[in-house]
């Protein structure tokens, strides 16, 4: 895979041209005094709800705070939650 870089001054083909290069050899950067502003990249088996959810920086904080807390903390088992979505009883630790 090659990635083309564009500045968004020299970005003069139409969107169709850049579509078929991206398709055919990777994603086309389009720069600005030499940092990347944009990208065009080809959604494979992708919905618009996940493109949208994908890039959503709020969501994406949140994913981030999540793995945080999952690395510091653990988190469920499937078992667990498999038993919490089904509503079945906590299991009663016996006291001492």
């Amino acid at each position: 895979m090659t990635i083309r870089r564009v500045d968004v001054a020299d970005a003069t083909e139409s969107l169709a041209t850049y579509i078929r290069e991206a398709t055919g050899s990777g994603p086309v950067v389009v720069t600005e005094e030499g940092q990347p502003v944009a990208a065009l990249v080809i959604l494979e088996d992708m919905d618009l709800e996940s493109v949208a959810v994908s890039t959503d920086p709020k969501f994406m904080a949140l994913i981030q705070r999540s793995r945080a807390r999952y690395e510091r903390e653990g988190g469920l088992s499937t078992a667990e939650v498999k038993r919490r979505l089904e509503g079945e009883p906590t299991p009663r630790r016996r006291r001492r």
